[in-house]
């Protein structure tokens, strides 16, 4: 899931992309850019971070140019790292860039017809760049030096019958104007505001209508499934539906988790989805427990408020705030790895325990994704002395993986798959689980529309819009997402900074143990020095405070003090991994910290760990000393009394 947007103006565009930019920082966090067009020549910038961590001042005044695009990267498939952040260029022809949200389901063969029939070459494993180069290769084909809006029509016409899944995407052709199109299901949104100036008019495009709302644009409409827009050069709007057989069926978790709830989404207000959502599952509540016990109705920030409030309504009990949330750590869906989800669960709420003592509560959240996030939750409401803690999804059970451009793609990661309500109940912990009813769902989000054909609920039901998606492609995705995790997992130790991954170099994947020894570690720096360099620093350099603040908390990767990373120690992290045959690697400055990592890492109050008798005496003396006072019980035995 990204973010995309495009203007088309007068006046210079760059400060107010950056501004819609911000509004769409939601749906990625992993990087930003923007590029725009200035007399003939594109202008860009982009990076790995937050939007306000990418752009700096002296970035917005390099670009100039009266219209440009933005993009939000939340990445889905493909690797990380700058290179993915987009927009994407291409110089042929004409110079094209392209900002997408969604997911191509076919852009395996595409690549393939791409490089063998089309003779382009594509330079990531992204399906962003071969959406461009598609694009591209069929406005080319039209032969034209100046291309009209017929020529780009007849492009996306084409388009469409090449390219599979869920897109919504918005090009820029260089002095010639901006194009955005949307897949002939409508899966990923997109919307059309237009701005009165004078005499002119100024047009942008976006993910959601709330980025057009904040810079004065009055929405015009949803771009139409399969429809094309194409604003020339001049300022005027051209539009065509450029698919066969179009059919209204956006995705319906964009209502349930990432939509803003002021957004406006097929003339369908995500606020209004949301409260209702909250009034069906009351209701399914006071048919199966008439007599509930519930005191209190506490949501989970942000998403469920809405829900929650009119769920305590309908239920005539109590919605209280029982979790503070803080504001600088991002959403932890899209987090990338399953540990760096974990640990931001609990920097980013707290809870009051006023709300919680000595209560039944009823926790409300949009949906139940892996299980690990409500589990944590479910944890810290009995922590603060719940006395039963029951928890409700506004969402059915998430059973089947994404294809079309949400980071689920591996079934055995969806609590719900497999199990029964009462298995997935027990696993994360609670005394009572309550899931929304798909039919329920589906009329929260219909609002009336005549015009929706239907929604995809393939995480739902299996059910998949596009192409063949089976077994084998789905077991495709998940070795992919295996593949990549080198770049995007985290490891297992929870709360150990800038950890280290084994073969960073993709390079040395298939290198043996000698050359691993020499090689594995950092990449050649600008000196392609032969040995990596030591960093003999206390202390690192950030941007800006905001930077730091972000750094410190781990919100981003970076190092911040050596004494807790250290690029060199992370070298040695790294080839360690590396000729162990392991995943990652974790250096500490002895043994007995080793051990303390290890203990305060995996254990917590409660827990009961049973240890040799045979351990050095100083282990026996943090065990006896040490974790004693944090209410973790110690029992030592002899290893060969196995019962």
């Amino acid at each position: 899931m990204c973010g995309v947007v495009g203007i088309s103006s007068n006046e210079s565009v760059a400060a107010d992309i950056y501004d819609a930019l911000t509004m769409l920082q939601h749906r990625g966090q992993d990087a930003a850019g923007i590029m725009t067009c200035y007399k003939g020549q594109f202008l860009q910038r982009k990076g790995e971070g937050l939007v306000r961590d990418v752009f700096q001042a002296d970035h917005m005044q390099q670009l100039a140019g009266n219209f440009g695009l933005g993009h939000t990267r939340y990445p889905t498939q493909g690797s990380s790292g700058s290179a993915l952040a987009q927009p994407f260029y291409v110089n042929s022809p004409y110079g094209i860039a392209l900002a997408h949200n969604g997911n191509l389901t076919n852009s395996a063969a595409l690549s393939e017809e791409l490089y063998e029939t089309d003779l382009r070459h594509l330079n990531t494993d992204s399906d962003s760049e071969v959406l461009l180069n598609v694009f591209a290769h069929e406005l080319q084909r039209q032969g034209k030096l100046i291309p009209s809006a017929e020529d780009v029509f007849n492009a996306v016409t084409t388009l469409h019958t090449r390219c599979e899944g869920g897109y919504a995407a918005i090009a820029m052709i260089a002095n010639v104007g901006l194009v955005a199109f949307r897949d002939p299901n409508g899966i990923r949104p997109l919307v059309v505001g237009v701005k009165t100036q004078g005499d002119h008019k100024s047009y942008m495009l976006a993910s959601e209508s709330v980025a057009l709302d904040v810079l004065g644009y009055r929405l015009i409409g949803d771009v139409d499934p399969g429809e094309a827009l194409f604003i020339d050069a001049g300022g005027d709007l051209f539009r065509r539906q450029c698919a066969a057989a179009p059919k209204l069926k956006p995705c319906i978790f964009e209502h349930v988790y990432f939509a803003r709830p002021d957004s406006l989404m097929d003339g369908i207000s995500v606020y209004k989805t949301r409260m209702r959502q909250g009034e069906r599952l009351a209701h399914k509540i006071m048919r199966e427990r008439p007599d509930h016990d519930i005191d209190v109705v506490i949501p989970i920030p942000d998403t469920s408020r809405v829900a929650g409030q009119a769920l305590a309504h309908e239920l005539g009990v109590k919605f209280r705030e029982g979790f503070m949330k803080n504001r600088y750590i991002g959403r932890t869906f899209i987090m990338p790895g399953q540990t760096q989800r974990r640990k931001s669960v609990r920097q980013k709420l707290n809870p009051v325990p006023l709300e919680f003592e000595g209560k039944t509560v009823l926790l409300v959240d949009d949906s139940i994704v892996r299980g690990t996030t409500c589990q944590q939750i479910i944890q810290m409401a009995r922590d603060s002395g719940a006395k039963r803690v029951y928890f409700a999804s506004a969402a059915p059970p998430v059973r089947y993986p994404n294809v079309y451009g949400i980071d689920m793609p591996t079934a055995s990661e969806l609590v719900a798959h497999g199990r029964t309500i009462e298995q997935i109940s027990e696993y994360i912990g609670a005394d009572w689980l309550i899931y929304q009813e798909i039919h329920d769902l589906i009329e929260c989000s219909r609002e009336g529309n005549s015009l929706v054909d239907g929604f995809e609920l393939s995480v739902f039901d299996g059910q998949y819009q596009t192409g063949v998606i089976d077994d084998a492609y789905l077991t495709g995705l998940s070795d992919a997402r295996s593949d990549n995790s080198v770049d995007r997992a985290d490891g297992a130790l929870v709360g150990l900074h800038n950890r280290s991954k084994s073969v960073s170099n993709e390079w040395l994947k298939d290198a043996g143990f000698e050359t691993l020894a020499i090689r594995e570690g950092l990449p050649p720096g600008f000196e392609q020095e032969h040995s990596d360099p030591i960093y003999a620093t206390s202390s690192f350099v950030f941007k800006s405070a905001e930077q730091a603040a972000a750094t410190f908390s781990g919100e981003r990767d970076g190092n911040t003090y050596s004494r807790f990373s250290n690029p060199t120690v992370s070298v040695f992290e790294r080839r360690l991994a590396a000729l162990e045959g392991g995943e990652e690697g974790v250096a500490t400055s002895s043994g007995m910290a080793a051990i303390l990592t290890l203990c305060l890492t995996l254990l917590r109050a409660g827990d009961h760990v049973i240890c040799s008798r045979n351990v050095f005496g100083s282990t026996i003396g943090l065990f006896n000393n040490i974790l004693t006072k944090l209410d973790i019980s110690v029992t030592f035995v002899a290893l060969r009394e196995l019962e």
